[in-house]
């Protein structure tokens, strides 16, 4: 088992951090393994691996450099460190584990898929360089996640590559070793349902100094540039009729049909930046909810999330900080006002609103009552909301001809001289739940 590298694909709310910490320590007491080290891209994330680990029994310490606790680190069962932590001390890191050589170590790469690697470049991704120095001894290299594909089509590491025919090319591709996808977690109850309502409109665009207007259809623009400009458009808060301020007063409504059954319900915004983020903070406060701002320059965020997690905040607005590995059970509506429209990322923020608390499975049927989702009708974000239970494969490499295909899909369609966006109008509200769910939760 020298060196294997095992993939775990699943969603959240799946108990990909028990299960691993479970599996340590039935090979830890069959004398298989002897001690692990846990690697997570966020200091609030690795909180929760110590929470789990100390309701197991485990002893699992945040490594320190030069602690004077070394002593009673070398005691633990595992160690957690961050990724970017890994990398700044990543000489002292390797010293001290020599003296776990000789022993059986287990190193769990967390969200996985952040490790990227790229033969090509000897210097790039610095967190899959770092993980492969540390992990080179280890008897399992355990990879969790639960987006296993990057923006970037690299490899990343602790995840088996295989080669499969594609349209009678030879293509690589990111072959998971356990794969447990949404609708499976839905239709056994461990998750919830999400029902999407698009926001639809109208952009209305003009050239600098003509008096011209073109109006764009938000949902059905198909050409790249105007769909993008769209959507850059339709997260603004304008006056009453802008697409997002109406995507906001529906999202909260729903929160309050939603708090009539789940009275500690919340909800999340996603937003572009840190000034969108403050002027959305400041319109929900205007309508007299309690609302927190969390963003990465803000010091006290992980001490802000974590007071949400429990608190009574009716909103969380943020930009980067909610989504992998963030849990907070009472997260019901999920508003998403950003221009990121990667699949992964898409996934990441909405599925924050899937969790469900052990108190809540108590009172809820199977199926449970859904969670929500509300966004602009960008064509791109309604695709990857069809097919957000779904595992698609990861292929690391396209054939050129794929490739070259895309690239001249994509390019620019509109008229030779660029439109600025000065107007939109929010239109009709776009249902969708999931088609490819079960059939019961259909009905």
């Amino acid at each position: 088992m020298q060196g294997r590298d095992v993939l775990v694909h699943a969603g959240p709310g799946a108990g990909k951090t028990l299960g691993a910490l479970l599996s340590f320590q039935a090979m830890q007491q069959r004398g298989i393994l002897s001690h692990f080290l846990v690697f997570c891209h966020r200091n609030s994330i690795l909180h929760q691996w110590h929470q789990a680990s100390a309701q197991l029994g485990l002893n699992l310490q945040t490594w320190e450099p030069c602690s004077e606790k070394t002593e009673f680190l070398k005691q633990a069962d595992g160690w957690a460190v961050t990724y970017q932590g890994a990398g700044l001390q990543l000489e002292s890191l390797m010293m001290e584990l020599k003296d776990w050589a000789g022993d059986d170590l287990l190193t769990i790469a967390d969200e996985a898929h952040h490790l990227g690697m790229n033969p090509d470049e000897p210097e790039g991704p610095a967190w899959g360089r770092t993980f492969l120095a540390l992990s080179s001894g280890s008897k399992i290299r355990l990879g969790l996640t639960g987006t296993p594909f990057r923006a970037d089509n690299l490899a990343f590491c602790a995840a088996r590559r295989v080669r499969v025919e594609s349209e009678g090319v030879l293509v690589e591709q990111i072959s998971p070793d356990l794969c447990v996808e949404p609708r499976e977690l839905i239709k056994a109850g461990d998750v919830r349902p999400l029902e999407f309502r698009f926001q639809d409109g109208w952009v209305e665009h003009s050239r600098p100094g003509h008096p011209d207007r073109d109006v764009s259809p938000l949902s059905a623009e198909q050409r790249e540039s105007w769909r993008a400009r769209n959507l850059r458009r339709a997260i603004r808060i304008s006056d009453s009729s802008s697409i997002a301020l109406q995507l906001l007063l529906r999202a909260r409504r729903q929160l309050e049909k939603v708090r009539s059954q789940h009275p500690d319900a919340a909800g999340l915004v996603i937003a572009r930046d840190i000034e969108h983020a403050c002027g959305i903070t400041q319109l929900l406060q205007e309508e007299g909810d309690h609302v927190e701002l969390v963003h990465s320059q803000d010091r006290d965020s992980s001490a802000r999330l974590a007071a949400f997690q429990t608190g009574k905040a009716d909103w969380l607005v943020s930009i980067d900080m909610c989504a992998e590995g963030f849990d907070a059970p009472r997260l019901r509506v999920v508003a998403y006002l950003t221009t990121v429209v990667t699949r992964s990322r898409f996934l990441q923020g909405i599925t924050r609103a899937v969790r469900i608390s052990t108190a809540r499975a108590s009172l809820e049927p199977v199926p449970r009552h859904p969670s929500y989702v509300f966004a602009p009708a960008d064509p791109l974000l309604m695709g990857h909301a069809r097919s957000w239970s779904m595992t698609e494969p990861y292929m690391i490499k396209v054939n050129e001809a794929t490739k070259e295909e895309e690239e001249t899909t994509n390019r620019w369609q509109g008229p030779s001289l660029p439109l600025e966006a000065i107007n939109d109008g929010a239109g009709a509200v776009i249902r969708l739940r999931t088609p490819d769910l079960p059939s019961f939760l259909q009905r």
